[in-house]
């Protein structure tokens, strides 16, 4: 008898443990259909890192080029909230300039995920963690490509167009203004401009020469009092702007900034509130969905 309860036992552990199994699996297929389909139109993710930045840009048939990779480890974490763990493709890599806050975890983006491209302006500093991120890329056998103003990145209906830094430019001490300046064009749904830590110099030099209306603006510099100009926001004019910050000893982003995005009636979005920000560009509309309330 003892045997035979024996077996029922373990007959019945086994019978939890497929069911259980059975759950797993109906939960996973549930995730994929629901978070990992095919996206039709192009989605813009600004990642959660605390004080840095990132974005990712999710384009048609699950193409998808990051900007910045923010100063550690949690954009892994941001990204496997969004994409299948299997899904370990990341076409382009962009960063817009070599300060640890933007570029510090793509040394872990370069190490898990396999990334078509590097992109960057080639302007280098000789911090060591720096080095460690060119060290990490080469390893890899990534492939690095050097862009500036007037550069362009195509695919299908979308475009991304490199307004700053100038070819060659010597004349920019301030690496934050040496940054690459991003406009992102998706035929017939919308734009997006992307303006790292650009200060109101840069800000002033790209109001002169280009068309830089937009429905989405990456406020410059974590909504730095140096950035965010009103001169510049008036020429472009967003529907929705969006601060990524974290606990910070700046003060970002500033009360000044803030209030010359309410001026100009922009919508204002924050990581440190929002969390993940999902933007989805839809025949020049833009759909808004966040982790949380902001409360």
């Amino acid at each position: 008898m003892d045997g035979e309860r024996l077996k029922l036992s373990d007959t019945k552990n086994w019978l939890i443990l497929i069911s259980v199994f059975f759950i797993a699996l109906d939960l996973f297929v549930w995730n994929e259909i629901i978070f990992n389909g095919k996206n039709k139109n192009p989605e813009i993710y600004f990642l959660n890192v605390g004080q840095g930045d990132s974005e990712l840009v999710a384009l048609p048939d699950k193409v998808k080029v990051l900007i910045d990779g923010g100063p550690d480890k949690k954009i892994l974490g941001n990204i496997s909230s969004i994409f299948s763990y299997f899904d370990r493709r990341i076409d382009l890599v962009i960063m817009s300039h070599p300060q640890l806050d933007h570029f510090g975890g793509l040394m872990e983006i370069f190490k898990r995920y396999d990334v078509g491209a590097f992109i960057w302006s080639g302007e280098k500093t000789g911090a060591a963690s720096f080095q460690e991120l060119e060290k990490t890329a080469r390893q890899n056998k990534i492939p690095e490509l050097f862009l500036a103003e007037g550069d362009k990145i195509k695919y299908q209906g979308n475009i991304f167009e490199i307004l700053s830094p100038a070819k060659n430019s010597t004349s920019i001490k301030n690496i934050n203004d040496d940054a690459l300046v991003i406009k992102f064009t998706s035929q017939n749904n919308g734009k997006v401009l992307f303006t790292a830590d650009i200060d109101d110099k840069v800000e002033k030099y790209l109001s002169q020469k280009y068309d830089l209306t937009a429905d989405i603006l990456k406020v410059a510099h974590h909504g730095s009092k140096y950035s965010s100009s009103l001169e510049f926001l008036k020429s472009v004019l967003p529907k929705i702007s969006i601060i990524e910050v974290g606990k910070n000893s700046y003060g970002h982003p500033t009360k000044a900034a803030l209030a010359r995005l309410s001026d100009i009636g922009s919508k204002i979005f924050r990581t440190d509130k929002n969390g993940i920000i999902k933007m989805v560009l839809d025949n020049n509309k833009v759909n808004v969905f966040t982790q949380n309330n902001g409360n």
